[in-house]
Parts: structure tokens; sequence; C-alpha cells
């Protein structure tokens, strides 16, 4: 019997050389004549332990990690194939703590199978939920989704039901799906992981929508800096065009569905939806002007669904159990589970997907085993770069949207990066108007000149120019930024810079009365 071996191909694992595991496993193997095989895998989420080996055994699968390529020889010394002991043994991988502590409904997959294995897919679940999509109608699949409570995962969080319903009642010759993995934000890699370590569910999951809403085209807009999800995807695709879950008759229904990746040309504006669009069409990637919603008028001038890839990846599992089974994970109009990306200065930096409400404090110092270099953590940003930093006495906060909201923060994509006590958080402040400065796609006022301002205004603030002044133009700067920007670049690089004067103040006196202060 072939034994498997599975070494990622996650880039998370590349980066830390899983390409030279594979390599060594691959001649040990030649060399010792074993009848076994390796199946590039993805990641389980669990970085510090990566490249992490896994090996197929009678009592389950054993992993070791994290495995260097002058470790192979000797693991399989010890008997790799059998499970057998050596000090990068992990045990079982559903046993490590990290994993064992989360809720795995959409990532659930991720890490178990050949990502490109359609045959592995649905031996582990996969189609129950399109195959159960086509024995609906399509208003009933938009009405499973809208029962689940289901809410974009890329930031905003607006109701998943919603935006499908408005485009299954708008009339159109042409309708499409288009998924936002443009996945930009600092501490973030869920989509990438999914895309990499499963790719049949987000396929899965944009059928469905298309399946719903009457759309028969999808695009995926995939961030440049993915080359390894380019290729993975497309040959996912490839396999599911081929089996017949894409194409003119999606397994054997009357529905038409098929769908491509788009490689976008790297500016963070587009991961906006209205920007993502001019950009799909071939434009400058610049935000547009609503009304008109891209429900109603969006690529190419047609009724379209813009998802982020987790939204559309959840979407198997609720045409799967049920919406009610969804909901029931979770808390107040926060349903469901959330893949949480922990990165940073923190000793357990990974991806944990759990239902709504656990606190930012179980996340960083249960969870991520607080900071990596053994200091203090001071400080957390939560929401990429645009995301507000919070300070320890706010670490009680569940994760909520509307709990985030209440205390001026944004959950946004669900990344936390963490932050010793040698942070400076007038520096911090000062690279978010920059981010935005650079980033900006320069349509509107206050992003475009307000950013440029803001970094003048900080620098002036660094060097003890009258900082009252300075603090007090800095905010008003921020008040005309949040409510005069055309979209969320310019409206929320306030978070950052305001959470930053708020809780950490002292950072923002001059040096010489910061340093008496201390």
């Amino acid at each position: 019997m072939t034994i498997n071996i599975y070494i990622p191909r996650d880039a998370g694992a590349l980066a830390l050389g899983a390409e030279k595991v594979a390599a060594a496993a691959r001649e040990e193997i030649g060399k010792r004549g074993l009848d076994a095989k390796i199946v590039r895998n993805g990641s389980r989420g669990m970085f510090w332990l990566e490249p992490m080996v896994e090996v197929e055994t009678a009592e389950g699968r054993v992993a070791y990690g994290p495995v260097k390529p002058g470790d192979v020889a000797g693991l399989f010394d010890a008997g790799l194939i059998e499970g057998g002991a050596h000090d990068l043994a992990l045990g079982k991988p559903e046993e490590i703590p990290f994993l064992a502590k989360q809720t795995r409904l959409t990532f659930a997959r991720c890490g178990i199978i050949d990502p490109v294995s359609l045959e592995d897919y649905e031996k582990h679940g996969g189609l129950r939920g399109l195959r159960n999509a086509l024995e609906k109608t399509p208003l009933g699949i938009v009405e499973e989704v809208t029962e689940s409570g289901l809410r974009g995962r890329g930031g905003a969080g607006f109701p998943t039901g919603i935006k499908w319903k408005t485009v299954h009642d708008t009339d159109g010759p042409q309708k499409y799906i288009v998924c936002n993995a443009d996945e930009g934000d600092s501490g973030t890699f869920s989509d990438r992981m999914i895309m990499e370590g499963d790719p049949f569910v987000l396929i899965e999951g944009m059928t469905i929508a298309g399946i719903a809403t009457g759309a028969t085209r999808g695009y995926v807009y995939l961030r440049s800096e993915y080359p390894n999800v380019h290729r993975i995807l497309n040959e996912a695709i490839d396999a599911a065009r081929a089996a017949g879950m894409l194409g003119k008759s999606v397994l054997g229904s009357k529905y038409a569905f098929d769908m491509e990746v788009r490689v976008g040309a790297g500016a963070y504006v587009c991961g906006e939806e209205t920007a993502l669009l001019d950009s799909l069409e071939g434009k400058r990637g610049q935000v547009r002007a609503k009304p008109p919603l891209p429900a109603h008028e969006g690529l190419f001038g047609k009724p379209t669904v813009i998802n982020n890839v987790i939204s559309l990846a959840s979407v198997p599992i609720i045409l799967d159990k049920g919406g009610a089974y969804y909901r029931d994970f979770g808390m107040g109009r926060s349903r469901g589970t959330i893949p949480i990306q922990i990165t940073g200065n923190v000793k357990h930096g990974g991806l944990f997907e759990a239902a709504f409400g656990m606190t930012l404090g179980e996340l960083v110092d249960d969870i991520g085993g607080g900071t990596a270099t053994g200091r203090p953590v001071r400080a957390v940003q939560v929401g990429g770069p645009l995301g507000a930093y919070w300070p320890r006495d706010l670490f009680d906060t569940p994760f909520d949207y509307e709990a985030f909201a209440a205390k001026d923060g944004l959950i946004g994509h669900a990344g936390i990066v963490v932050f010793d006590d040698t942070v400076d958080l007038l520096k911090q402040a000062r690279f978010a108007m920059e981010f935005c400065a650079v980033e900006s796609c320069g349509k509107c006022t206050p992003c475009r000149i307000g950013s440029t301002r803001g970094v003048e205004v900080l620098d002036r603030l660094k060097q003890g120019i009258a900082p009252e002044e300075q603090i007090e133009t800095v905010t008003d700067l921020c008040n005309t930024m949040k409510f005069g920007s055309l979209c969320a670049l310019g409206g929320f690089t306030p978070y950052p810079v305001m959470s930053a004067l708020t809780h950490f103040p002292e950072d923002f006196r001059p040096a010489p009365v910061r340093e008496a202060a201390e």
C-alpha cells in the first residue's frame, strides 16, 4: 500500500524551505525504494511549525515540524513512514492546541487534501453544497444564504444575502460574479491560503452564486503578488471544467457557469470594489461614485455580485449544512466563523478560524502566545494598514463587527498585527498617512491632499514644532478625510492615526517631554 507523505506547497511554507524539503524527501524515497508518494497539500496555518511534514498511518496522520532539508534523512531513519518517534514529532496535527481550539468550517479541508484533486475534494465533503443548490430555486439559494447571516468577509461586513438578492432581482442580458482576491492588507493571508490549499471551495462558491443570481460568468481578480495562487487556481479551474463542474451544463444541470482568473496590476485601491471593476475592464483603477451600485451596473455596466474570497468560500458549507447551522455560530449580528490571521511580533503566528465572539486578549495572549521577543504586548493593529491600534485595556473587546465599531475600530479582513513595547505609535500614525498618500487613486481631494498634508503635520509634530497646534490640525484633517473621502482608503486612514493619538498620547509629545515622563 502506497504511503502518502504531505509536504505543503503553500507560499508560507515555500518561503520557509518546503520545496527543498520535498526534493530531499523524494530523494530518500528513491534511494530507499519505498512505496511512498509525496502529496503537495496546503498549509494548516501554523506557520511557526512550517514546513510541517505529515505522514498517513493506520492510526491517522502524524506531523513533524518545522523540518529543514537536513532533517529529512534522519526522519526516514527514525521510521517516518510509520509515524516513528523523532525530536520533530508533533503527534496528530488535529490535537496540536492551536488547531484543536479552532472551529474549522470554511477551512475544514485546508492542509488535508491535495488542492488540485477534485476526487480528493469530493471525498472530503466537496460539491455537496453545489448539489444541494441545484435542487433549489435560485431564490431558495439566496434565502438560505440570507438565513445564514453571512456578511462580507473582506472588511465591509455587508450582508451577502442582500447583495445576491439585489442582483437576482435586477434584469440584465448578462450578469457577473466577481471574486475580490486582491488581498492587500498587512497581516492578511487567508484568501491566499484557501486558494492555495482548497481552491475548489472557491470555485464551488462562485458557481453557487452564479446559479443563485442568474450570472453565467465569473472572474477572480487576483493580486499580482500571488503567482503561486495563479498556478494552483488555474489548475483547479481546468480540472473543474474537465469534470463538468464548470461549463454550459454545471454537473449536468440546466445552469451554465464558467470563470477565469485575471491578475491585477498591484494597486492597493483596487481592493475597493468599484476601482477593481475599472481595473478588470482594462482601465486605470479609480473609485467610482455611487449610485449606481455594482449590483445594478457593475462590470461592463451589467448587474454584478462582488464578494471577497472568504465570503464565497463560506457558501458551500451553508448550502451543505443549511443556513440555520451556520447562523448558530457567532454572536449578535456577526454569524458563522471568521479566519483570523495572527501576525507581527507574535510567538504563534498563523490562521485561526473561530466563531465570532473570542476576545482580542484571548486571541493575542492565549492563541498567539504573546510576543516572539518575550517583551510585553503594547498594541495590536486589527484590520490592515487602515485599522485601529488597540491598547491592552481594550483587549476584553469581543471579535464582533458591532463591538469593534462601538470602540472606533474595524475588523476588516481580520488580520491582527502584534507590537511589543518598543513600538513608536507616532511613527505608525505617520506610516498610515504616507501609505494613503502613496496608494491614493487621486480621484478625491480629501484622500489625495489630506494624506500628504497629514505626513507633513506629523513630521512637524515629531520635530516638536508647536505640538498642540499640530495635533489640532491632524485631528481636523482626519475628520475631513473620514467624512469627505470617496472610498474607504481615505475614509479609514483616520482610524490608525486617531486611535494611536487617543490611546498612546505619550508618543505624540515632543521627545524631551516624553523622556522626562518615562
